[in-house]
């Protein structure tokens, strides 16, 4: 009797011992650091500073001169902008090249293969091509630079507004592929008596997209929404080894803005500051993107 209820006990405790290792990474990983971000966007904390100096508690004065810097104010400006047009671009890409290879054709195996290489790529080697692409002295864009409609003597990747112009392209380029495979799984899901359907009453190509392609892959297409704009809002490597958040800081997103306040300045108080709202805003919209599914879902049943 006393083995038996033990086992009963040790089933029914299992599945809180299985996710144990995940929680204490978790609290780790994530909870720790935003912790510590938190408390010492407080602070008035240094970088390099003495160990025995004393840190003082601030209150809200970094994030008070947040708000009354236009540094940091132009910085968020760029990287909702980045962000917004990685979603445009970056989703739409992925939703029309999922749709081109979801039809039947020769060699259709080969370009879905194919068409994943630039996520596959790493960032260095990434950047690496697109620097020499975009060098006005010998690279591609420098043949094509005297047949195009406007100056850009200035360089790409050092005048604005066509640096903000390259990182944009760049990031759409290396994301795409990843936002087509996950349509394209997507695509499988339509029902093709509905597709049929729809051919028969006469519906064209974007009817039927209309009313029974895109309803279909819906969640899905707000999900891989809610992503991009998260990605692109964390995005670091591709901006920093390209531009470096320049020209005048016309392509400092959040995430550099952090890194040059640290590493630059030394302020890690108003970097861990910068930090906390921008984790703020992301989640204010991943909570905005996710109410505006679940009212989308009850208007649909």
């Amino acid at each position: 009797m006393k083995n038996r209820s033990s086992s009963r006990f040790f089933h029914a405790k299992l599945p809180y011992l299985l996710t144990l290792p995940i929680i204490l990474l978790v609290a780790l990983l994530v909870v720790y650091p935003i912790t510590q971000a938190i408390w010492t966007s407080l602070t008035d904390k240094t970088l390099g500073a003495a160990v025995d100096e004393k840190i003082n508690f601030v209150g809200l004065r970094n994030y008070n001169s947040l708000l009354h810097s236009s540094t940091f104010l132009a910085s968020l400006r760029i990287t909702t902008t980045y962000a917004l047009l990685n979603v445009i671009f970056s989703v739409g890409a992925g939703l029309l090249t999922a749709i081109l290879v979801n039809k039947k054709f020769k060699g259709r195996g080969g370009i879905r293969a194919l068409m994943t290489a630039p996520w596959a790529f790493p960032d260095i080697a990434s950047v690496i091509i697109f620097i020499w692409i975009l060098n006005s002295a010998f690279g591609v864009i420098g043949i094509l630079n005297q047949h195009l409609p406007f100056d850009t003597s200035g360089g790409w990747l050092t005048s604005s507004p066509y640096a903000f112009i390259s990182i944009i392209v760049m990031s759409m380029w290396k994301t795409f592929p990843f936002y087509s495979i996950v349509f394209l799984a997507a695509l499988q899901g339509v029902p093709e008596d509905l597709t049929e359907a729809a051919t028969v009453d006469g519906a064209g190509p974007f009817q039927r997209f209309k009313t029974v392609t895109l309803p279909s892959i819906r969640p899905t297409f707000v999900l891989l929404a809610l992503l991009a704009f998260i990605f692109a809002f964390r995005q670091f490597s591709m901006i920093y080894l390209t531009t470096g958040g320049g020209p005048e800081r016309d392509t400092e997103t959040l995430v550099l803005a952090v890194y040059n306040t640290a590493f630059k300045y030394y302020d890690l108080a108003l970097s861990s500051a910068i930090g906390v709202v921008g984790l703020i805003f992301t989640f204010l919209i991943a909570v905005a993107f996710l109410a505006l599914q679940s009212r989308a879902e009850k208007s649909n049943s």
